[in-house]
């Protein structure tokens, strides 16, 4: 398998080939992950929430951040590694470009944040500075309170708007994959359609250009309620690997996500 790129990302939207992202926290998943196929590994802050046992994602620190990328730079094979910008680590853009300096040297490619417009400066700074990027809109965890908890975002006209003018914003600021999390199919097509960039969903339907799940969610150790985005892939394979193995098969294929998986208007 070839290394994957931020070019070779650009070319499977411009023909049509979707791409896949699993999260992983440590070396033998990292390894496991990108042995089976898997296109970008996100070191997530989700590690706060199924690896620390926290109730958010909001205690993760740089240094939880730091050491997982780390490990899972590790193991990795040909996957690209992204890695997230924790809570309240992209306040200012002096203090965005030394976190994410920090997280590219601990072997991450691509640095995530969460964010709309307000982050467009930032990411003009980054992408001057040689620091590609992935922006997270949509349901975005780290402001969860703010959001009034775990929702569909965009189903109103007005949110729906403000969110494809973000995501033409950013993509023109510089950002290199956009990644929308919790919103209605339509709207996430409408997104994807309208920007030059890869786009990869959570609960945002089909047309995305490419999907991510949580590793413990897509092998069957989700820890209370199962969220509906979510496909249990071991329910049907004998190992984990296998279990990944089928998850890029279905992405590439188009059988996963289906209607069920996904949220109406």
């Amino acid at each position: 398998m070839a290394k994957t790129t931020l070019h070779s990302l650009l070319e499977m939207k411009q023909t049509g080939e979707k791409f896949t992202c699993l999260t992983s926290y440590d070396a033998t998943q990292a390894h496991m992950v990108s042995s089976q196929g898997t296109d970008i590994i996100l070191v997530g802050d989700s590690l706060g929430m199924v690896a620390q046992g926290k109730d958010s994602t909001v205690p993760v620190t740089m240094e939880d951040m730091i050491y997982h990328t780390r490990c899972v730079s590790r193991g990795n094979t040909d996957a690209m590694i992204m890695s997230d910008l924790p809570f309240m680590a992209c306040s200012t853009p002096e203090q965005t470009y030394q976190n994410s300096a920090a997280l590219m040297q601990a072997g991450a490619e691509l640095v995530k944040l969460e964010g709309g417009r307000w982050l467009c400066d930032t990411v003009r700074g980054l992408s001057e500075r040689g620091v590609p990027t992935c922006l997270h809109l949509g349901l975005t965890p780290q402001s969860v309170s703010m959001l009034g908890g775990y929702k569909v975002q965009g189903r109103d006209e007005e949110s729906a708007n403000r969110m494809i003018e973000d995501a033409r914003l950013l993509a023109e600021a510089g950002a290199n994959i956009l990644l929308l999390e919790c919103v209605p199919t339509p709207l996430a097509r409408e997104i994807s359609r309208s920007v030059d960039v890869p786009v990869i969903g959570i609960g945002a339907g089909s047309d995305t250009d490419g999907q991510v799940l949580v590793i413990y969610d897509m092998l069957g150790m989700t820890h209370g309620r199962k969220p509906r985005f979510v496909k249990d892939f071991m329910a049907t394979a004998n190992t984990p690997a296998e279990a990944v193995a089928s998850f890029v098969a279905d992405v590439k294929s188009g059988t996963f996500p289906a209607p069920e998986h996904g949220f109406d208007a």
